[in-house]
């Protein structure tokens, strides 16, 4: 006898807790779509699991109706380690940001991403510290002048997704807190996706660093300002849809489509290729430096599960050895009793 799973909705989703993020802040964006589309997973809630660090963004698991753990600064990763290794049924998510990411986590989440765990990974990047009160952070642009940085940032920034296409990520895309319909088809990939799943999501600071991202937001200027990406189509953009992305060399430019140029001649993305440079060229194109920057699925690729590989591992060694004994452990070899 089967017993069929209730059919939930994202208000199932919502826990009792007030949530508590400051009146307009990014983060309420990315939590209503990811109620939104959890739901259609299809995967109940107590299999499911939100760990975070420390930041505004690591309130996150307080306002999801799933099992969650508020961790320590930075560790995230690791905890999403451990939870997945030994209880690979779930489905586990890291919620973590600019700060708690890239800063003190950053050695955690380099080596989560290499392993390709089957978890999915939310960097919220405001490019500022928002719950210490605007410091700047490593994604903090340089000359970008904070409490921290009264004079300017003289640190050269992080880019996220270059850093996870640089571990080989096997799934690594980017959204906007406010392209709502974008962002929760780009978690239901994730969420979707076998093997380490790393969003960015572009999220505007309203109190600290409002409006770090408009022109990539803002209804005037983002399409001028972003490429949306689609596996086999051409990179094309802008208003009119009327310029694009080719290669000249090894280097990206901008062109006019109907000047001899042609949809023929521009750069087609290929989200599925097994090798990462032309993924971790779309993740240089800065809007600093004159180019669209491309929002959506940059990889995509079939990869090891670090997860599966591990139990396989522990699997042959119980064949082999047989079940493990603690207390027969605890008395092997030298020991000795202090009296």
């Amino acid at each position: 006898m089967t017993t069929e799973l209730p059919v939930l909705k994202a208000a199932d989703f919502a826990s009792q807790q007030d949530v508590r993020w400051c009146p307009g802040c990014g983060d309420y964006s990315i939590l209503a779509q990811m109620k939104k589309m959890l739901p259609s997973m299809g995967v109940p809630r107590e299999k499911i699991v939100f760990i975070s660090g420390i930041g505004c963004s690591s309130r996150f698991p307080y306002y999801m109706n799933t099992y969650g753990i508020h961790s320590i600064h930075g560790r995230a990763p690791a905890l999403a380690t451990g939870l997945k290794s030994v209880r690979p049924d779930l489905m586990v998510w890291v919620i973590t940001g600019d700060g708690d990411g890239l800063s003190i986590g950053g050695n955690h989440l380099i080596h989560a991403i290499r392993r390709n765990l089957n978890i999915n990974i939310v960097l919220f990047n405001n490019r500022i510290y928002g719950l210490t009160k605007g410091q700047y952070s490593p994604t903090s642009p340089l000359g970008k002048t904070t409490k921290s940085t009264p004079m300017g940032a003289i640190d050269n920034p992080l880019h996220p997704l270059s850093i996870a296409i640089g571990c080989e990520g096997s799934f690594v895309a980017r959204s906007i807190d406010t392209h709502v319909k974008h962002l929760e088809k780009t978690l239901k990939r994730a969420a979707e996706h076998q093997g380490t799943a790393f969003v960015e999501v572009y999220q505007n600071c309203n109190v600290f660093n409002d409006g770090a991202w408009s022109y990539a937001s803002d209804r005037a200027t983002k399409a001028e300002n972003t490429i949306e990406l689609e596996h086999g189509k051409p990179l094309i953009f802008g208003a009119d849809r009327d310029k694009g992305i080719r290669l000249n060399g090894l280097e990206p430019e901008v062109v006019e489509l109907g000047k001899g140029i042609t949809e023929d001649d521009l750069l087609f993305h290929d989200e599925k290729s097994t090798e990462p440079s032309l993924a971790y060229l779309l993740s240089r194109m800065r809007h600093e430096d004159g180019f669209p920057e491309p929002i959506g699925v940059f990889r995509a690729i079939d990869a090891p599960l670090y997860d599966v590989e591990l139990n396989k591992q522990v699997a042959a060694a119980r064949e082999k050895r047989g079940e493990g004994d603690l207390n027969k452990l605890f008395n092997s070899g030298e020991t000795w009793t202090v009296s």
